[in-house]
């Protein structure tokens, strides 16, 4: 397990990583059904928590590997069994969800996470052992992910008023780990490659937002009395959905990695990109559920459900990606139209102003392409 070259021509996401993507697919989709079913309670503060420790755990994973794969891929035996000891994992964390949404119990969420750090473990070590001179950053991640995945099993132990605040601590405790490793000599990430994952699984993402509309629709079948506000809001839905994809498509990604630091910046801020989507998703459920004269929360209240996943996904993408490649009507018209759509809760109809704010950000993205910039410096 040699390093890969950060600058292989042709490099593109193989098939091992797609098949390890669709454990995040049932990941993702069973959070954001427990978080849309959490909101609809009225208790926002409770599931908006609940929601973005989850998803850490999620995304933290899927991160993890993913870096790690541009790195050092190879496509032995091996390798395919770790990999796939991973999804199980995943998969043992996502039946974990609706407990820890309902409960606050995280035992069955901790023990898949572990499974799943336990399997990256091994594959740091044996990076290790053919790595040269970065054995020396192999080692620190190996050693660093297992300190703290004891202290997630001491986790289990702890009183439940104090889950909370101790998965707050762990996790940031997983983020030091390549924050520390990487300065002892930094793992030859490939930029096209990790960004092209990057993007991968933000489709996955917005899937969970189409499935939204379809669901609409389908509601619509059932309740002929809510049949034009549900078809409004499927396709509101799509045309919000397709905006968020041509934003974060517009700029070329693979120019913002540079160093150590500008990939941290890219990696770790992505967390507030991918788990706005994900809410997105969900936002457009509770959303539907309301028309339908269903749950707890308000008119306002529903419509932010959906707003503030769209605003906070625009503003981070154009912080991290379209700022640096935008000109100043670009980097004008985007912000803004992130703040903007936050106004549509004082419309009497859901997703109008939001689907039309991101149809004219779209447009100006159309008119003005991104402004050349200079390569990335070679990673190595």
């Amino acid at each position: 397990m040699r390093a890969r070259d950060p600058q292989e021509p042709g490099r593109v996401a193989s098939s091992l990583e797609l098949f390890f993507d669709l454990v995040f697919v049932v990941a993702v989709s069973i959070t954001a059904a427990e978080f849309h079913h959490s909101l609809s309670d009225g208790d926002v503060g409770y599931a908006l928590t609940h929601y973005l420790l989850l998803f850490f755990a999620i995304w933290w994973a899927w991160m993890n590997f993913t870096w790690f794969a541009t790195s050092f891929a190879t496509d032995d035996w091996l390798y395919r069994v770790l990999t796939i000891l991973q999804m199980a994992g995943v998969l043992i964390l996502a039946a974990g969800v609706q407990p820890a949404f309902e409960h606050s119990d995280f035992t069955i969420t901790v023990v898949g996470y572990v499974v799943m750090r336990v399997a990256m473990i091994a594959q740091w070590l044996r990076a290790a052992r053919s790595a040269g001179p970065r054995r020396r950053t192999t080692v620190v991640y190996a050693l660093g992910i297992a300190v703290v995945q004891v202290f997630w099993i001491a986790f289990l132990a702890l009183p439940e008023d104090l889950a909370v605040p101790a998965f707050v601590v762990l996790a940031l405790a997983e983020i030091a780990v390549p924050v520390v490793a990487e300065r002892q000599g930094r793992t030859p990430w490939h930029t096209h490659h990790i960004t092209e994952r990057y993007g991968l699984f933000t489709l996955i993402l917005l899937g969970e937002s189409l499935l939204g509309s379809a669901n609409a629709v389908i509601e619509a079948l059932h309740d002929a009395e809510a049949l034009r506000p549900l078809i409004s809001i499927a396709v509101l839905t799509l045309v919000v959905t397709a905006a968020m994809w041509w934003t974060y498509f517009w700029p070329p990604h693979h120019r913002v990695i540079r160093d150590l630091r500008s990939s941290l910046r890219y990696g770790y801020l992505h967390y507030f990109v991918f788990a706005a989507a994900g809410a997105f998703s969900a936002g457009i459920e509770v959303e539907i559920e309301h028309l339908a004269g269903k749950g707890e929360l308000g008119d306002v209240a529903a419509s932010f459900t959906v707003t503030v996943p769209v605003a906070v996904f625009v503003l981070g993408i154009w912080f991290l990606a379209i700022r640096q490649s935008a000109d100043r009507l670009v980097n004008t018209v985007v912000p803004v139209g992130a703040l903007l759509v936050l106004l549509d809760p004082v419309l009497p109809v859901p997703v109008t102003l939001t689907a039309v704010v991101m149809a004219v950000v779209v447009a100006v993205l159309v008119v003005r392409p991104p402004v050349p910039t200079r390569s990335p410096a070679p990673v190595g």
